[in-house]
């Protein structure tokens, strides 16, 4: 495992639609690996992208607290509700915005392993999966902000 460099806003990668991944294999796992311990380093991330360490492929890991998902080709494919959310993003480093997001979703994905796995989420989870699949489409939460807010 290593640490990744993280790209932030204004790096036009974070812009880019990323590309679907055709086969989970040794190099993806271990470039899984790599997002993982380099968004653990940051100290204060829940989830990274992999356009977010300068790779267009989609794949996102997530830790909310109850364990690592690591997702390849993740999808949304039911949604439901509203909630409103405070966000912040490692690639917009010490800034924070209030977003509307889906109150639960479910995910269809790969696993580190190849298998299919369906992830629901809600609350805070759910803002999480949307953020970061958001990511892979070259979508900033910034793009979805109402309102700043002040780090008072």
């Amino acid at each position: 495992m290593a640490l990744r460099n993280l790209r932030y806003i204004g790096d036009e990668i974070l812009r880019q639609k990323s590309r679907e991944v055709p086969e989970v294999t040794d190099r993806i796992r271990e470039l899984l690996a790599d997002m993982a311990e380099t968004m653990y380093h940051t100290g204060n991330g829940a989830g990274l992208a992999a356009c977010q360490v300068g790779v267009l492929k989609r794949l996102v890991v997530i830790d909310m607290g109850s364990g690592l998902l690591q997702l390849v080709n993740p999808v949304i494919v039911e949604q439901s509700g509203t909630q409103d959310c405070v966000e912040g993003c490692l690639s917009i480093p010490n800034r924070w915005g209030r977003t509307v997001r889906p109150q639960r979703v479910v995910v269809k994905a790969l696993d580190e392993t190849g298998k299919e796995i369906t992830v629901e989420g809600e609350g805070d989870l759910a803002k999480c999966l949307c953020h970061e699949l958001d990511h892979l489409d070259g979508i900033l939460f910034a793009d979805k902000v109402t309102e700043w807010i002040s780090p008072d």
